[in-house]
């Protein structure tokens, strides 16, 4: 599963891969601002106490009236 963080004023970060190497890509209004190779470096950006996970929740399968009981 993918991990995504956003943040204030359109901030976006997930994790992604640059020349073979883990990078944390920062994406503000869909557009690229870093490719960052640390959490300090993330931190130039956007205040790491703003930002908030994205987890996707589970699709029900099927009729949503059989999913909840």
């Amino acid at each position: 599963m993918s991990r995504r963080w956003v943040g204030p004023d359109g901030y976006e970060i997930v994790p992604a891969d640059r020349c073979g190497r883990q990078v944390l890509r920062v994406r503000r209004g869909g557009m690229l601002v870093a490719d960052c190779l640390s959490v300090e470096e993330v931190a130039r950006f956007v205040d790491l106490a703003d930002l908030c996970e994205v987890i996707p929740l589970p699709r029900a399968g099927g009729d949503l009236r059989t999913a909840v009981r």
